[in-house]
């Protein structure tokens, strides 16, 4: 973790909590979350929540399951999704039934958009944001290494990443600079330490 980050307070044991992920392009937030599911294997207290995406799995990408976007404003109307948000020409949405760990005193762990923090904050009376990060250098380095985007449109897209707030949830910084085994530790040592006693 990064020492301007709060040391997490000390949690009711028998509370759940909600934790939300998120972090821009570059970050490496998907190879960290891959790391923590393998390092809390067989741990009931923890859930890596699986989301809805209206687009096909992909060899390589997130495990999701997928639906068209019919079946996804039909399971939105019949409020089966917690959370829900459109990006990148796609929808995105957390199920309700992802989350019934949190009532056992489980830990949920959900990939979401920075932009929808607000919408998710009332989901779980403890909520704590991951923000994985890296040096705007770095990301840039990242991003150009991935071939999708030009110089201009990286510099643009890094430009527009605003200062991370939220209303009441817990706010800890991971910077991901280093390697991938230092930076999923401090991600599993957040993890543990929300405690929880599972479902």
């Amino acid at each position: 973790m990064s020492s301007s980050s709060p040391a997490l307070a000390q949690p009711d044991l028998d509370a759940g909590a909600l934790v939300l992920v998120v972090g821009p392009s570059g970050a490496g937030k998907d190879t960290l979350m891959e790391a923590a599911r393998a390092g809390l294997a067989g741990d009931p207290r923890f859930r890596f929540v699986r989301r809805l995406i209206t687009r096909p799995a992909m060899a390589g990408a997130e495990d999701h399951d997928s639906c068209d976007e019919a079946a996804f404003t039909d399971a939105e109307a019949k409020g089966e999704m917690a959370l829900s948000w459109r990006a990148h020409g796609l929808s995105y949405g957390i199920p309700a039934a992802e989350l019934a760990c949190i009532a056992a005193g489980g830990v949920a762990i959900a990939n979401i958009s920075r932009g929808v923090i607000a919408a998710a904050e009332p989901l779980a009376e403890r909520v704590v944001v991951i923000n994985i990060t890296a040096p705007v250098p770095v990301l840039a380095q990242r991003l150009a290494a991935r071939g999708r985007e030009s110089e201009a449109d990286i510099a643009a897209r890094l430009s527009r990443e605003a200062p991370l707030t939220a209303d009441r949830a817990e706010i800890v910084t991971i910077m991901n600079d280093r390697s991938v085994a230092e930076a999923a530790a401090d991600l599993l040592a957040v993890l543990r330490g929300l405690g929880g006693r599972g479902a």
